[in-house]
């Protein structure tokens, strides 16, 4: 086929991109010790697990949200990018005034520095 891209390449930017468009979100968090994410050539999309069973997401939300709600507006978005299994994990809450929710939601954004 021509123009299609390799598995996971492109896709983790899309999931990425329709994650933070959730109202909600404040970023994708990438772990604890920044172990979630997608590994590209020179790159790597922070907070998004692409794998060929299901994708996986990892996000912060904002203490205005409700954290269910959000949860499945994220995987709704996502099911419209990939046709697997979508799991979302909230790995944080964070006050939606955050300086960082805009330093961190651009897609592959990832964790804020403290």
């Amino acid at each position: 086929m021509t123009g299609a891209a390799p598995a996971g390449d492109d896709i983790a930017d899309r999931v990425a991109a329709a994650v933070i468009a959730v109202p909600g979100v404040a970023f994708l968090h990438g772990g604890v010790f920044g172990e979630i994410g997608t590994y590209l050539p020179g790159r790597r999309v922070s907070g998004v697990a692409v794998r060929d069973d299901a994708t996986e997401v990892h996000i912060a939300v904002t203490t205005d949200s409700v954290v269910r709600d959000t949860a499945d507006a994220v995987r709704r978005a996502v099911r419209a990018v990939v046709d697997k299994p979508v799991n979302v994990l909230v790995e944080d809450v964070v006050p939606a005034d955050s300086p960082a929710i805009s330093e961190s939601s651009e897609p592959g954004g990832g964790t804020p520095a403290p």
